[in-house]
């Protein structure tokens, strides 16, 4: 398994970041989102590609099931709609489990997953900071 570069705490990534991020070229993510409908970014003018944070995450995941874990596109495609399918258990929610996930706790999960959702205290000019970053994505 390739060792992958971290994900920053951003919004969107362009289809070059998510490139670099994921060690695919552009032109295969381009391929994937044809293959993999759980794949799509939002485009703006002229098809400008925005992947956020969970897309970028299933980039990843098709790219284990397809380079590390040997999948076909079609195999990797059966495996995604499997999983995705996966029952919750209740007795686990409780516990702060999510089946797949390794059995890790709920909060060791979110740190791994979501690391903005830690600090869920903003303060203005954060959120001024981030409503004109998104302003000036929308405006493109």
């Amino acid at each position: 398994m390739a060792l992958l570069p971290p994900i920053p705490a951003k919004r969107y990534f362009t289809i070059s970041e998510v490139a670099l991020l994921c060690d695919v070229k552009p032109h295969v993510l381009r391929y994937w989102e044809q293959e993999f409908v759980q794949l799509r970014p939002m485009k703006r003018r002229g098809n400008r590609r925005y992947y956020q944070h969970h897309e970028l995450l299933m980039v990843r995941r098709i790219r284990s099931l397809l380079y590390d874990e040997g999948f076909t596109i079609q195999g990797a495609r059966n495996q995604l709609r499997t999983h995705a399918g996966e029952s919750v258990d209740p007795s686990q929610l409780n516990a702060g489990q999510i089946p797949g996930a390794g059995a890790l706790p709920l909060p060791v999960l979110e740190a791994a997953v979501l690391p903005a959702a830690q600090d869920s205290t903003v303060t203005p000019a954060q959120l001024r900071q981030e409503l004109l970053q998104i302003r000036s994505l929308l405006s493109l």
